[in-house]
Order: C-alpha cells, then structure tokens, then sequence
C-alpha cells in the first residue's frame, strides 16, 4: 500500500476505516501516518486526521507518543475543522500528559465558547474537559456556566444530548 496515494484514492468512510485497518497496531505506518498529517497539503492532512482517529480509537498507546504534536498542531492558524475535531476526537480517548494539560485545556474551553465552531469539535471538548476537571475540579464550574450558557441560547440536538450528559457527569463528580 502507498499511503498517501490511497488515502487521496477516496474521501469515504469505507476507504477510511480499510486504511486505518492496514495501519492496525504497527507503530512505523502510524509514523508514516503522522507525517502525512503534520506536513501535507489541506486534502490529506483532513483525510489522514480521519483516518487517525480511528486508529486511535483501536491503538490508543500508538498515537501517545504523537500526542505533541497533535496538540502543537491545534495551535497553527487557520487549521482544518477536519484537523480540530479529529485531534479533540482522539483526546477524548487518551489520558492527556500532564505537560499538555494547560494547552489542551485552553483549545478546549476556547472551542466549546465558540459559538462559531463545529457542534462536533464543541462536543468533544465538553468531553475532554470533563476528563481533565476529574484532575483539575476547579474547572468544573466554568465547564458548566459554559454549558448551561450555550444550552439556554438555544442549541442543536447534538450539543443539547451531549451537553446534558456533561453536566450529569459533572454533577457526579461533584464533592462538597
């Protein structure tokens, strides 16, 4: 298989999950992966961030040694939305380093008050802030008054479902 050239074959769910399947647990296509979304052009790195969370998903410690610079890459401007909501995607399912925390934390709430921003990419940085308040409880109120905002100005199904699941899970946490 030639990746980049497999990857440009098909913008499809099916040429997508066939790729990450032949990248499986091998760390050296999970590399050759990364570079295509760190350094190509607009249509792969969208397609490789795809692809990269599903392999993320199955492999979780394959893409920890990326996590850097997956994160690094959040801060580019005019990143892809594809870029963004796959990087906040595969964050869900990873514990986030502790080195990485602060800038994570900062995409992640910088997102979710965007009203502007992909319901998607909002969604997921509900989740990963909800992973980081169990280490950081503090941030558990501004995670909520954030919520509770969006959801009051009127949100789509997606937000509201994804919202309202948050706020229970943080309540839970929540110890006076």
């Amino acid at each position: 298989m030639h990746l980049r050239n497999d990857i440009l074959k098909e913008h499809s769910r099916e040429n997508t999950l066939r790729i990450a399947k032949w990248i499986g647990n091998k760390p050296d296509r999970v590399t050759a992966l990364m570079e295509l979304f760190l350094h190509d052009e607009y249509r792969v790195v969208q397609r490789a961030a795809w692809i990269l969370s599903h392999v993320a998903e199955k492999h979780p410690a394959l893409v920890e040694p990326h996590l850097h610079q997956m994160v690094d890459r959040m801060g580019h401007p005019g990143i892809p939305v594809a870029v963004k909501r796959n990087v906040v995607r595969i964050l869900q399912f990873l514990p986030v380093p502790e080195n990485l925390q602060g800038p994570v934390m900062d995409y992640c709430f910088r997102f979710l008050e965007d009203p502007q921003e992909t319901v998607a990419v909002r969604a997921f940085s509900m989740t990963v802030l909800a992973n980081l308040a169990e280490q950081y409880p503090e941030i558990r109120n501004e995670i909520v008054l954030l919520i509770e905002d969006q959801l009051r100005e009127g949100a789509t199904p997606g937000f509201k479902s994804r919202g309202k699941k948050t706020l229970a899970r943080l309540a839970k946490g929540h110890k006076n």
